[in-house]
């Protein structure tokens, strides 16, 4: 087993030393023009040298308790989530208003993004996902909504797991679904709403509905939605 690492290892390092050459040798032909030509011949590189680094196996004394494929495939559906809001529905509500308001549109969508970031950092994560006091079978305050035990992410560290994963995968995935559920009201108001309120609301919303529903669901025994039997894989509920 530790000669197929190293094996793998002496592979992918050789990749990447090669695609980093290729890189260099973009970026002098480039001469420091920013033109899309030249961007675009670099772009295959930088793909190459980015999925050669994802690829590269881990090293031995790894926690026996992380899996590193369920890992990568929760950063490539936080990645895919993420695009759904941005530039996924900041386009396609963008195509459904007049010209005069695409800007307006596309600016909710993006400081949506920004402004539930924080949301979810500050005390969003805790609210949904802080599990004390919960005991399966029992119905109580904490069966409905998080404490403030997380709240901006107090006690998560390098080396905290949700499960197979390093809690800071796992916040970041739940984060993506935070960010896409208030923007995909966004579209009902579009062109309807002024800016400032727009935003107090949806950080209103995901407080005081969003949060509650995603702890009921997903924080584990205890919860109360999850203890009536509900299973939610795909945030139909949330």
């Amino acid at each position: 087993m530790t000669f197929g690492n190293e094996f793998l290892t002496s592979i992918f390092g050789r990749q990447i030393a090669l695609v980093t050459f290729r890189i260099r040798q973009e970026i002098l032909r480039m001469r420091f023009s920013l033109n899309w030509p030249s961007l675009h011949r670099l772009l295959p590189a930088a793909a190459l040298l980015i999925l050669a680094v994802i690829l590269l196996p881990e090293p031995a004394q790894a926690s026996d308790s992380l899996d590193s494929g369920d890992t990568a495939w929760m950063l490539t559906a936080t990645a895919l989530v993420l695009f759904m809001t941005i530039p996924g529905l900041s386009l396609f509500y963008g195509g459904l208003v007049r010209a005069k308001n695409v800007l307006s549109v596309l600016m909710q969508c993006f400081a949506l993004t920004a402004v539930m970031t924080l949301v979810w950092v500050l005390w969003g994560y805790s609210l949904a996902f802080d599990t004390t006091g919960m005991e399966a079978g029992v119905v109580n305050l904490s069966s409905f909504i998080g404490g403030l035990g997380k709240a901006l992410l107090a006690g998560v560290g390098a080396d905290s797991m949700r499960d197979t994963l390093p809690e800071t995968v796992f916040i970041t995935f739940q984060m993506t679904f935070a960010i896409i559920t208030p923007a995909l009201i966004a579209g009902a108001f579009a062109e309807r709403m002024k800016f400032s309120a727009m935003l107090l609301f949806m950080v209103l919303w995901s407080t005081a509905v969003y949060a509650p529903i995603c702890h009921m669901a997903w924080s584990g025994d205890g919860a109360y939605l999850l203890d009536k039997g509900i299973l939610d894989f795909a945030g139909g509920t949330v």
